[in-house]
Order: C-alpha cells, then sequence, then structure tokens
C-alpha cells in the first residue's frame, strides 16, 4: 500500500510523542511531548460529505429509487434517514434490505439514522440496531426530546437512557448519539440544556451539532465543539443568516472539525421549500467542493 504525505507526517509525529513518554527518558519536562500531541491534532483529516433526506422529504415520497440516485448524481458520498420509529420497515414499504441495495448500487454509504425516543425503547431497540446493521450505518441519532430537554431532572433521565443506549450499541459495534434543535439551547439554572446533557453523557456519545439549529437558539457552535472536543463524529450544516460556508464562522468550524471534533461526516440539511427540488441541494454541494471539501 503506497503511503501518502499526510500518513508519513502524522506516523512520524506519531512516533515523536510516543519517545516522549518512554519511562527510559529522564527528561522531566514534557513540551516536546505536548507540542507533538499538538502537531497531529493540527493534521486535517478529510471528512466526506452527505445528505439528510428530510430537506428531500417531498421528492422521496413519491420516488425513493431516484431520489437516491440524483443525490449520487449531484455527488454526495451518503445519505442520513429520519424519523424512524423502531417499525420492521425503515421508510414507507421498504425495508432495511431494500434500501441497501438501492444505496449500493449508486455507490453511496449510509451515514446516519435520526431515531424518535420509540425506536429506543426495550422492546424495539432490538429491532432499531438490526435494521441499521443491514443498512451499513453505525450512527443512531435521537432525533429530539423537547419534553425531557425542558428541566434538570428530565434531561438526567435522558442522559440514563442515552447512556443505556449507548452501551448496548457499543456491543454491536455502533454509536449512539443526539441531535441538536434550537430548543436545546435554552438556559437551564445559567446553562445551555445541550450543555447539561453532554455533561452527563458517557464521551462516547455522538454529539451531532446541527449549525444551524444551535445559532437559531442562541448557541454558539463553536464555543460548544471546544467545550466537547473529539465527540462530533457527524455533524449537520446548513448555512444561517450571514454564516454561509465561505464565511469566516464556517472556516473556523471546519478547522475544528477536521482536527480536535473527531469528525467524519458533514452532513448538508438544505433544500428547497416543502422538500421538493435538488437545486439547493446542488448548489450546497458545489459551494463546498469549491472550498476543498469533498
Amino acid at each position: 500500500m503506497q503511503t501518502t504525505r499526510r500518513q508519513f507526517i502524522q506516523s512520524g509525529l506519531i512516533c515523536a510523542a510516543s519517545m516522549t513518554v518512554s519511562p527510559d527518558l529522564a527528561v522531566a519536562d514534557d513540551q516536546p511531548k505536548r507540542r507533538a500531541h499538538q502537531a497531529i491534532a493540527e493534521i486535517q483529516q478529510a471528512v466526506s460529505i452527505g445528505f439528510q433526506l428530510y430537506t428531500v422529504r417531498g421528492e422521496l415520497a413519491g420516488n425513493v429509487p431516484d431520489t437516491i440516485k440524483t443525490l449520487a448524481q449531484i455527488g454526495y458520498h451518503g445519505v442520513e434517514f429520519w424519523d424512524y420509529k423502531g417499525t420492521p420497515n425503515v421508510y414507507q414499504h421498504y425495508s432495511a434490505a431494500d434500501l441497501r441495495k438501492i444505496l449500493d448500487e449508486n455507490g453511496l454509504k449510509c451515514c446516519g439514522m435520526h431515531v424518535t425516543l420509540e425506536a429506543l425503547s426495550d422492546d424495539k431497540l432490538k429491532r432499531t440496531i438490526e435494521n441499521n446493521q443491514t443498512l451499513g450505518n453505525i450512527y443512531l441519532n435521537l432525533v429530539m426530546a423537547p419534553a425531557l430537554m425542558k428541566s434538570e431532572s428530565g434531561i438526567g433521565e435522558l442522559a440514563l437512557l442515552l447512556n443505556k443506549v449507548s452501551t448496548e450499541c457499543q456491543a454491536q459495534s455502533m454509536v449512539a448519539g443526539y441531535h441538536c434543535h434550537a430548543f436545546d439551547f435554552a438556559k437551564i439554572n445559567g446553562h445551555f440544556a445541550l450543555e447539561i446533557l453532554f455533561g452527563q453523557l458517557k464521551p462516547e456519545i455522538n454529539m451531532q451539532l446541527d449549525v444551524g439549529n444551535c445559532l437559531s437558539g442562541g448557541g454558539d457552535p463553536i464555543a460548544m465543539f471546544k467545550e466537547f472536543p473529539g465527540r462530533s463524529w457527524t455533524v449537520h450544516i446548513k448555512e444561517y443568516q450571514d454564516k454561509t460556508f465561505d464565511s469566516d464562522f464556517y472556516k473556523e468550524v471546519f478547522r475544528l472539525c477536521e482536527t480536535t471534533c473527531a469528525t467524519k461526516w458533514y452532513i448538508v440539511e438544505m433544500g428547497g421549500n416543502d422538500g421538493t427540488g435538488f437545486d439547493v441541494p446542488r448548489q450546497a454541494l458545489a459551494k463546498l467542493h469549491s472550498l476543498g471539501k469533498s
């Protein structure tokens, strides 16, 4: 296998970092170790671009195969399903196997699924996991829990549930997560509700920050990424007011995602009215490509 320049540099830095922690070295100053780890963290990681199917829900409702085919032709690498309730079929009459076949035919991956609380219940979690395994997806993100996110007691209850679900997901090499909405940035005793939640969650639970939702709720996405580094494997991106993909704001979002956040997928959630048309998804991806995102 040919070694890329990035891989060569990274392997060298890792070796440098490991040398600084050798028990045989009698050097008390740990500055070299910190510098090596900093250099490793600053190596930008490639992030794939997926698409949230909710934003073309009108198209998908009329023709599932053609909608997925069109998104592949536009150039997306994956799609994320939404509002799964733990039912035998994933969408309409389509089973997980049916949808996997369509994805495979178009060279797409399933980069996530938004699930309801119902899908995570004791009697449906096993089916939820099995259907996602069939789809080839590892990211199960709770789409929302507005009633529980209103109080510290409700947040504590939700944290217990997600930690339990995470343990079961980990046993199947899957990742549990939570997708944020504007209401998750209401203040409770001086802290954002989402901060309180992730302060109680296991570090292996995905903080699927929706940049647009965070901004519309009065939150600060950049501050959240810095407060919870290494915990946003999938991130929803959308332009919001002057926060366009080519703005300085998104430049910092992308930098954090590609260095300290461990992000694997940017998931675009931008579409036309009522989830119809492909012009907005096409324009969004073209802009991302112009910025060097692939």
